[in-house]
């Protein structure tokens, strides 16, 4: 892609509104929060503290938004208590250029790799800078900023107080995160209908888990019916493919095939009746139609073998799916595991040793993290320097954007310099605007700012351009109310902002971190992992009765994050302006295809695993070690811009070959697909290096 259609197509993203479900209950508690702090602020110590307390409500509530498992009190504490020593440090040693830009540097590094823990806390500890930029402004005194530090903490407080005596929701995003995964898990039982080898997006089923893993005082008020009917989506999705799939199946075509897609259809509708009750918490209310299909006694006339025991096991998940959901269930556990109460989330105190083990480990040379800490820092000090010389006075715009706006990827690190551009237009123009015609007291502005928060906090998510253009709007009331603002005209506000913004996108250009480069990594890591699961199943057939389903479970954990990695880095290169480096968009998906297939094989044969007491196989052994030897080669070959070569595999497979087919007929008909998969990859890369 060209350097002018990418700029076009990050532009046209980044000005996108789109329609979200409006969530105005806790707009509402969010623009109270902050108009009680603005308000007793403003009666006890008058407008300058009360603008900064009115940042760090503002800053809290806007915490609380951002996707997170953590209870949102605790989001709302931590972002005012980090915004107020922020500003403390700031205000101290800001009379002292080098020293402030040295810490500034510091402060804006570390916020970056935050991000190494996740875009939750780096996008709380990017904000923080950026406003601290402006609240550090405020304060006359050492005194008075130690005043503002304490208010802004008041106000995280504030607004964590009126979470918890005014819940809206409660467990609101862990119920959608578990309903999505079994709806999720429906659409796919309806899609094999028609598609025997659909594929499936396991990205709701990894959210569900994220959402799953609680903290203690969490476990202890966690409602019964969201604990156990993830680990139940999770086995039901192998056994809905094998019960579909024609080659390990049912056949093709005949009354078998007519009678499963009756079996899928009827799972698809008791799914959604589930995921609906789990949403609202409200009773499953059951379709009898496809109660009356699942509880057939056609099935056992008409279903043998490996899709008569498939059925057999849908029909039992599917009663624990209703029983959770009823809040009558317990089991979060796949057969084998040991009984735990649940994931376990650290408390905050003991996530500090793992955010900074995280952020150690990106401490590397081409890491996207370090690239992103290093440029954020670097944009940071130079537009600080720069409003600073430039005769428009409050330079802390064109910083304040630039911080705001960077994100370690490219797309939405220019997307969003052109939406923050195009709102901070908007929202400065009416709100000069309205200054200027209105000439507000401290107490109309007050209110002013409020709606304006109030206004940001609903629409937040129908669009960056649009959330921009209330914070832009709520900064210029909020100073205007503090009387530090009012000589800024709006051209100034403007150019500073584009400044800012150009930083940001000039800095991504000269010191990038591409996407694209690092494709035949992420598929190569793909491919190990696939392999290394598939291997993992094949020794649970070589020995049923010394192995758990442990290392099968964490085998396929692993895969998934790999395939999603590559489906994300994949997405994310597209809108690059880089030109492929040795796989070009063709390959790359035909490569996709065919290692999802391969997953999808390895997930079948998993389906059918054999009971402890079942007759081993002991070629699968052999036939494992050769599966994850020779993956790792491929993986190597994909990495050095070579086709593997699966000659191992298959002499494996052969007669005569060691280890040899398997004698059972199901496990050797699944590895014969694994392998056709693996040269279906071969033959994919083959056409991107022009050699088929």
């Amino acid at each position: 892609m060209s350097w002018l259609r990418a700029l076009r197509e990050t532009a046209r993203s980044g000005l996108e509104i789109e329609r979200q479900r409006l969530e105005p209950l806790i707009a509402v508690r969010g623009a109270a929060g902050l108009a009680l702090v603005v308000g007793v602020s403003l009666a006890l110590f008058g407008p300058v503290i009360a603008a900064g307390s009115a940042f760090g409500a503002f800053q809290a509530a806007i915490a609380t938004f951002q996707r997170s498992w953590r209870p949102r009190p605790v989001l709302a504490l931590v972002s005012g208590a980090s915004l107020a020593v922020s500003t403390f440090v700031g205000y101290v040693t800001v009379s002292h250029t080098v020293l402030f830009l040295a810490l500034l540097i510091l402060w804006t590094f570390a916020a970056g790799m935050t991000w190494a823990a996740g875009p939750t806390g780096g996008i709380i500890a990017g904000s923080n800078v950026s406003i601290m930029l402006v609240t550090i402004t405020l304060p006359t005194s050492v005194l008075d900023a130690a005043a503002h530090a304490a208010m802004m903490a008041f106000g995280g407080l504030v607004q964590a107080a009126l979470i918890v005596l005014f819940p809206v929701r409660r467990w609101g995003a862990q119920r959608d995160a578990l309903a999505d995964a079994l709806a999720g898990v429906a659409d796919y039982a309806r899609r094999l209908r028609n598609d025997p080898v659909a594929p499936f997006d396991p990205v709701p089923l990894m959210t569900a888990r994220n959402a799953a893993a609680v903290t203690p005082r969490q476990a202890r008020r966690r409602p019964a019916d969201l604990h156990g009917a993830r680990g139940v989506a999770e086995r039901l999705r192998p056994v809905l493919a094998s019960l579909a799939d024609p080659a390990l199946g049912v056949p093709a075509e005949g009354p078998e095939r007519y009678w499963v897609w009756e079996i899928l259809g009827a799972a698809g509708s008791l799914l959604d009746s589930a995921a609906r009750a789990v949403r609202h918490g409200d009773p499953v209310q059951l379709d009898d139609t496809a109660l009356s299909v699942l509880k057939s006694p056609d099935t056992e006339v008409i279903l043998t073998g490996p899709p008569r025991r498939a059925a057999d096991r849908l029909v039992s998940l599917l009663a624990d799916v209703v029983e959770i959901a009823e809040g009558t269930g317990t089991d979060d556990r796949t057969p084998g595991e040991p009984l735990v109460p649940h994931r376990r989330r650290p408390t905050l105190l003991r996530l500090v040793p793992v955010v900074y083990r995280s952020m150690r480990r990106e401490m590397r040379r081409g890491s996207t993290i370090l690239r992103h800490a290093v440029r954020v820092s670097a944009v940071a000090a130079a537009g600080y320097l720069l409003g600073a010389v430039l005769p428009f006075g409050h330079g802390y715009w064109a910083p304040m954007t630039a911080v705001m706006v960077m994100r370690p990827e490219f797309t939405q690190t220019y997307s969003r310099s052109v939406a923050r551009f195009m709102g901070t237009v908007v929202g400065v123009a009416v709100a000069t605007g309205i200054v200027q015609a209105a000439h507000p007291n401290a107490e109309l502005s007050a209110l002013l700012a409020v709606v304006s928060a109030g206004l940001m906090y609903l629409l937040m998510r129908t669009g960056y351009a649009v959330s921009q253009v209330c914070v832009s709007a709520y900064v210029v009331f909020l100073l205007g109310m503090a009387g530090d603002d009012w000589s800024q005209t709006v051209p100034e506000r403007v150019v500073l902002t584009l400044i800012g913004g150009l930083l940001a996108m000039v800095a991504y250009a000269i010191y990038p971190a591409w996407e694209t480069p690092r494709l035949r990594d992420r598929l190569a890591a793909w491919m190990v992992t696939d392999g290394r699961y598939a291997a993992t199943v094949l020794d649970r057939y070589a020995d049923p009765a010394s192995r758990t389903l442990d290392d099968v479970r964490a085998a396929l954990l692993t895969t998934r994050e790999a395939r999603v990695a590559w489906q994300e880095a994949l997405e994310t290169a597209r809108h690059e302006p880089v030109r492929h480096r040795g796989i070009s968009r063709t390959s790359a998906a035909d490569a996709q295809e065919a290692l999802a297939q391969f997953g999808r094989v390895a997930m079948l044969m998993e389906a059918h695993l054999p009971a402890a007491s079942a007759t081993p196989v002991p070629e699968a052994a052999g036939l494992a070690d050769v599966l994850r030897r020779a993956t790792e080669e491929g993986a190597k070959a994909v990495r050095e811009r070579r086709v593997p070569d699966w000659g191992q595999v298959r002499e494996a497979l052969e007669p005569g070959g060691s280890p040899g087919p398997p004698a059972d007929t199901f496990v050797r008909n699944g590895a014969t697909l694994l392998l056709r998969a693996l040269e279906d990859f071969s033959h994919a890369l083959k056409i991107s290096s022009g050699r088929a």
